[in-house]
């Protein structure tokens, strides 16, 4: 049966080659019914790797699996058959979950929370010693823009603040794998494009991440490699630059022509049988136009009661075998400065504690 096969495979331990972080082989994750018959294929037979380092696209309409293949990677799902290799380890291997910040569909805050307090609880779940803590929520709060407002509950944000917060949490941690679902959803423009810089930068050093998203312009600008799903199945897979080539035309850029010239052009090109020739202005994107009004009102001195832009990168975050090698101990949780702590330590207590009290 494939189940057993499955249990086999895992026992024998997964194996990842140097220099990739998540393998995926032949991997397929079906749901049963009550009387335990496949009722849903949700993936079948994946090969998937995602290289250290490189920031991989996973595409598909909904329903294609990408989501199932999430969380199977995460180790919240076991698949039916194949195996998978995270970091070096099992999914569910409690050292991977170290190195791997994640960021769901949607923001799972607690809305009474400070966005400042929601890191400090975070950072807490992975035992960082109060003053790193400190100095990580400082940098991340300035990196996604809301320095000046992370006094406020998350539940007076907006989705697309709320999503900024997301983003910081999942790299409190300072992760080498990062999976980010739909970073951008409920993001304006400018937002939107700060994110998809900040994820190149992260890319840049060093950090793995895996990109799901239905933005496509997002898989464009930053992607290294894609993959998009369908059925439960890879479909294609490959370098944006390679998938997106379009090999029926040929692009020739120059500065504005007269129509002289452009006729002279038609002319050579014709003689040469290459027929008809289209001599067009070439269009901007929207979102260029959108970013240049507002960078225009900002330099203005227009002010917004909304997000601030980012700030730089934090250097913590560097993606390398030295910020695994440097981490944090863990140590026993203390006091940060600025915090409810009382909450923090009401949210964290185990409920044997208020059983005894």
């Amino acid at each position: 049966m494939a189940t057993a096969d499955a249990t086999i495979e895992h026992a024998a331990g997964p194996t990842t080659p140097d220099g990739v972080d998540v393998t995926c082989v032949g991997v397929s994750k079906w749901f049963r019914d009550f009387w335990l018959r496949p009722r849903v294929r949700a993936v079948e037979g994946l090969d998937l790797e995602i290289r250290r380092g490189e920031i991989f696209g996973l595409l598909g309409p909904n329903g294609s699996g990408k989501s199932t293949t999430i969380k199977m990677i995460l180790g919240l799902v076991s698949p039916t058959a194949g195996r998978i290799a995270v970091l070096g380890r099992r999914p569910r291997d409690v050292a991977t979950k170290r190195q791997i910040g994640y960021l769901p569909e949607e923001s799972y805050l607690y809305g009474f929370l400070s966005a400042r307090e929601t890191l400090d609880f975070y950072g807490r779940l992975f035992r960082l010693p109060a003053p790193i803590r400190r100095e990580r929520i400082d940098r991340l709060l300035e990196m996604v823009g809301l320095d000046a407002v992370g006094h406020r509950p998350v539940r007076e944000f907006s989705k697309g603040m709320q999503r900024r917060v997301g983003l910081a949490q999942a790299l409190i941690n300072d992760p080498q794998l990062l999976i980010l679902d739909e970073p951008t959803s409920g993001m304006d423009p400018v937002a939107a494009r700060q994110i998809r810089d900040l994820i190149a930068d992260l890319g840049r050093r060093g950090k793995t991440v895996l990109l799901c998203t239905h933005q496509l312009s997002d898989v464009e600008d930053v992607c290294d490699r894609i993959a998009i799903m369908f059925g439960g199945r890879i479909r294609t897979s490959g370098r944006c630059a390679e998938l997106l080539a379009e090999e029926s035309a040929t692009t020739i850029r120059t500065p504005p022509l007269d129509p002289a010239v452009a006729g002279e052009v038609r002319a050579v090109l014709a003689r040469h049988g290459v027929d008809p020739v289209t001599v067009e202005r070439p269009r901007r994107r929207l979102e260029s136009v959108f970013l240049e009004v507002v960078e225009q009102a900002r330099a203005a001195g227009v002010t917004t009661s909304g997000a601030q832009a980012g700030g730089a990168v934090p250097d913590f975050l560097r993606g390398t075998d030295e910020a695994v090698a440097t981490a944090p101990a863990a140590q026993p949780a203390q006091p940060a400065g600025g915090v409810d702590t009382d909450l923090i330590e009401s949210l964290l207590r185990k409920p044997t504690d208020d059983a005894g009290s």
